[in-house]
């Protein structure tokens, strides 16, 4: 289970969906400054009226429109978020940073298509030489949710990560933001192989066996295994469940 690299990753990414995907620096305006801080502060709701404020006097303020997107998705408001980030785009839509907001403002206003556009984006971006940022990046935030008292984010790695091959890497948190548990939607190539042995028609049709694993506090779990496509919509809902069935708090959980 040594998944500090992935980890490490992936505390980048999360806090980068706050503060580094604003490509733009910020301005000195004490404002912008001050709603940044509420979102590091873990108070959404404050960021959102700071940058609504500055809205209505700038309404093209790139950083702002940017942050008030982030807002709105710590605050599960999907189509606010999406109209945020949607100008920002109209903005600069040069600056690929602001794919990886819509794709998540996207997952959360429920709009699957537009999601799965940007994602072809991002994944297009990838493999660009000329994007040499976007290369150097393993992966993205693709989708924020609650679950109970829980809030989930959910990477997607471009191309499945580690000796186990990892797809999905999902982060479970408490209201104050805190890494509680993660989980892992992996695919490794030893089992696989087995697998399509005795499935050939299924991988075939592009179908792998999977594990869905949870770690935390020096804790592992196994969830069982399940076969189908890379689906995200299958590693989610697999996910929800477990949340949603557990009785007793995660490891070092107060």
């Amino acid at each position: 289970m040594n998944r500090l690299p992935a980890l490490l990753l992936i505390s980048t990414l999360v806090a980068s969906a706050a503060a580094a995907q604003t490509a733009p620096p910020l301005s000195a305006a004490p404002s912008v400054r001050q709603g940044l801080a509420d979102l590091r502060a873990h108070q959404p709701q404050q960021a959102l009226d700071v940058f609504q404020q500055i809205l209505r006097a700038d309404p093209n303020n790139l950083a702002a429109n940017l942050l008030a997107a982030t807002s709105a998705l710590n605050l599960y408001k999907g189509d606010l978020a999406v109209q945020y980030a949607e100008k920002a785009h109209a903005l600069d839509p040069a600056n690929w940073k602001i794919h990886t907001t819509l794709v998540v403002a996207y997952s959360e206003a429920g709009d699957t298509a537009r999601r799965d556009q940007e994602r072809a984006v991002l994944l297009k971006l990838h493999d660009n030489p000329q994007a040499s940022e976007a290369m150097q990046t393993a992966g993205f935030l693709l989708d924020m949710f609650p679950v109970r008292q829980y809030h989930v984010d959910a990477i997607q790695y471009f191309h499945p990560v580690g000796k186990f091959h990892i797809y999905y890497h999902f982060i479970v948190r408490n209201a104050e933001g805190k890494a509680l548990w993660s989980f892992d939607a992996a695919s490794n190539n030893f089992d696989e192989a087995s697998w399509a042995r005795a499935y050939p028609a299924r991988a075939t049709a592009g179908e792998r066996q999977f594990q869905l694993t949870g770690q935390g506090n020096g804790v592992s779990r196994d969830y069982g295994t399940f076969s189908g496509k890379p689906d995200y919509a299958l590693f989610r809902s697999r996910v929800v469940f477990v949340l949603q069935s557990q009785t007793a708090p995660f490891p070092g959980e107060k």
